[in-house]
């Protein structure tokens, strides 16, 4: 599987009362532990359930103990099982690739279709097709490219980002928070939070690369895999998807550029690049050429750095510059800045007579520098405004199209939106804008049903009791951001080691 060596753990066995549920009454006895077979891939009481499980358990746990292991025996892995469970995680709904076959259509003979793609991908008959270019609209107006792969290839690629994940989770640092399993946007928001709040933080660089996802040189992408992956069969498979390229009006373009943002494989393998470009080089700086207090919090390439030293940002930011262009990256120039940001710069900037601090965005929130009601220094976090009109403008379009439904279905179909959009920026310190936020929506859905007929009868009156009888209300859903990060990391500094501070999983804060 790895190298050449030789798992010796032993798993014991443990057989339960014939018909016992999961609440049986008595314990029971353990049998004698196997004489080494119980760690083997294919042990397991049904086919589909245990073997990928165990087998990517062996793989994690290898990579978390030999940092330098190269895997040399990955392929085999890639069995109908994890096939299966890959084509179960895609989406239901997604859009078709070049094959124009759906979720759908693939599951009406799912069995012969997938021991018919393990052979073709064992035997090397598998063909990457080129993936589908589409546009979606961006908030400031502009179109993002995507790559919509064809449905086998998404499957292939979902069961290879399982298998590789299960290595490279044991190799990405912890500010490193972007198509991650189990850590998302809010864990990012949180870390950043937490770090402006404990370190002496006086400057934040809000960085962002110039089209990341079409400028990764492949070349360095496949020298930064090799360092961990010895399999030649996972490496060609890779490059096939590299190489598939892009149909646009009818042509195929192939480039030794780019991963095709929006494919399946392109966020790990964006990780893994970013993590031998960037990452690894920030530690070793914040380590040996930081003269303060230095933080950091990365979602795939939108990356915040905080700095007590205006000095050591300068640095930092002229050094990232010539790191980044060595791996043919560059940072964008409107939207990566240096600015004062954090409690020594409200009190530097007051001092100075300058003003209120500046505020960055990341992550769909302006950062501001505010004050709690007893004075106190406090991040403060309001929606985007063009992330808050694109997605009224959204809803504007779409109530039209429904002007003429039933009210009861236009309120299901609004509860279903608002309630989505509150799950997302409903965060402490962001009431103000939910309410507004809901405001709009009712506003927008008055003036649809005032277009129904000549008649006006949706009064503000009458508007406000179907916004309440249809619209979630404004509340905050999420906890505050130290109280998520300190049960999510219970060895976080400000409290680790003191005696009145408990931490359970899935609770917050508990003081004793």
């Amino acid at each position: 599987m790895y190298g050449h060596e030789k798992s010796d753990s032993v798993i014991v066995a443990v057989k339960p009362a014939n018909k016992a549920g999961a609440n049986a009454a008595e314990p029971v006895e353990p049998r004698t532990g196997t004489k080494g077979n119980a760690d083997q891939q294919s042990t397991c009481r049904a086919q589909n359930r245990v073997s990928v499980s165990q087998a990517l358990d062996r793989i994690r746990q290898v990579a978390k103990e030999r940092k330098k292991e190269r895997f040399t025996g990955l392929f085999h892995h890639i069995s109908i099982d994890l096939l299966k469970r890959a084509y179960f995680e895609l989406k239901r709904d997604a859009a078709s690739g070049v094959d124009r076959l759906t979720w759908r259509d693939y599951e009406a003979d799912l069995g012969r279709r997938l021991e018919d793609l393990h052979d073709r991908v064992h035997r090397g008959a598998y063909r990457a097709l080129p993936s589908r270019r589409v546009y979606i609209p961006k908030p400031d107006g502009r179109q993002r490219p995507l790559a919509v792969a064809a449905l086998e290839d998404k499957i292939v690629q979902r069961a290879v980002v399982t298998l590789l994940n299960a290595i490279y989770e044991a190799d990405f640092l912890g500010f490193s928070y972007g198509f991650r399993p189990g850590r998302g946007t809010h864990d990012a928001l949180d870390a950043l939070c937490v770090g402006i709040g404990s370190k002496k933080v006086s400057f934040i660089l809000d960085a962002d690369i110039r089209s990341f996802f079409d400028e990764i040189d492949q070349e360095w992408l496949i020298r930064f895999l090799e360092h961990r992956i010895g399999d030649r069969r996972i490496i060609r498979l890779l490059q096939k998807w590299l190489k598939a390229g892009i149909l646009e009006d009818g042509v195929v373009s192939v480039s030794d550029r780019g991963t095709g943002q929006g494919s399946v494989i392109s966020p790990l393998l964006a990780n893994i690049y970013l993590h031998y470009a960037l990452d690894l080089w920030a530690v070793r700086w914040r380590r040996r050429e930081a003269t303060g207090d230095m933080i950091i919090v990365r979602y795939a390439d939108d990356f915040i750095i905080g700095f007590q030293h205006e000095s050591d940002a300068r640095r930092f930011l002229d050094e990232m510059r010539e790191r980044l262009k060595k791996f043919a990256l560059t940072l964008h120039p409107e939207k990566t800045r240096l600015l004062e940001f954090g409690r020594f710069a409200v009190e530097r900037r007051k001092r100075c007579g300058l003003g209120k601090a500046e505020t960055f965005n990341f992550l769909g929130f302006t950062f501001i520098c505010g004050k709690t009601q007893s004075g106190k220094f406090q991040i403060r976090r309001k929606t985007r405004r063009d992330r808050m009109r694109v997605k009224l403008k959204m809803i504007k379009e779409e109530m039209w199209k429904r002007m003429h439904h039933p009210i009861p279905d236009q309120g299901k179909w609004l509860r279903r939106v608002v309630q989505g959009y509150f799950n997302y920026y409903a965060v402490p310190t962001n009431a103000q804008a939910l309410v507004a936020f809901r405001h709009h929506v009712t506003d927008l859905w008055r003036r649809t049903l005032r277009r129904r007929s000549q008649k006006d009868g949706f009064t503000w009156t009458r508007m406000t009791k179907l916004a309440d009888d249809w619209l979630p209300k404004p509340l905050i859903l999420h906890p505050w951001p130290s109280n998520r990060f300190a049960v999510t990391h219970p060895r976080w500094e400000p409290y680790a080691g003191k005696p009145h501070v408990r931490f359970c999983a899935g609770c917050a804060l508990q003081v004793r």
